[in-house]
């Protein structure tokens, strides 16, 4: 039993002394308002669990938002990879007309190396490096 259920205990048994007291006519309006008192500590918990989801929600938002991953979405990689291949048909041309296979070979291997680019960064470890993590002991301020 915790503080709140004693307090509500010693309200329930104020409300029957007074009833005993003041006699049956009164008794609806102690009801009334004994029942508005354990109305206004059940609104005040909803309120309290409420206001604390919330806050986790936010939380949560907002360490969603401060991870690398929340800023390359599969659309934002899949738009990149199209886009890039519509510009190669142009590039090819360019390069191929004004260098012929040399030209097309260097065109190639700058829109590759570009994609490979974005795809180090959108997904670090990729291309065999490792992220780092951060150990429990480290600091903020330790390199």
């Amino acid at each position: 039993m915790d503080a709140r259920d004693a307090d509500l205990k010693k309200e329930l048994d104020a409300t029957l002394q007074t009833r005993r007291e003041l006699g049956e006519e009164y008794e609806s309006a102690l009801v009334d308002s004994f029942l508005e008192k354990v109305d206004q500590r059940i609104d005040g918990a909803v309120e309290r669990r409420v206001r604390r989801q919330f806050a986790e929600q936010q939380m949560a938002s907002a360490r969603d938002a401060r991870s690398p991953r929340a800023t390359d979405s599969w659309a934002e990689r899949f738009g990149f990879g199209i886009v890039s291949l519509v510009l190669a048909i142009p590039l090819s041309g360019i390069g191929a007309g004004t260098a012929h296979l040399p030209g097309l070979i260097v065109t190639w291997a700058g829109i590759v190396g570009v994609n490979a680019v974005q795809a180090a960064r959108s997904n670090p470890g990729l291309f065999g490096g490792r992220r780092r993590e951060k150990s429990a002991q480290s600091s903020d301020w330790e390199d």
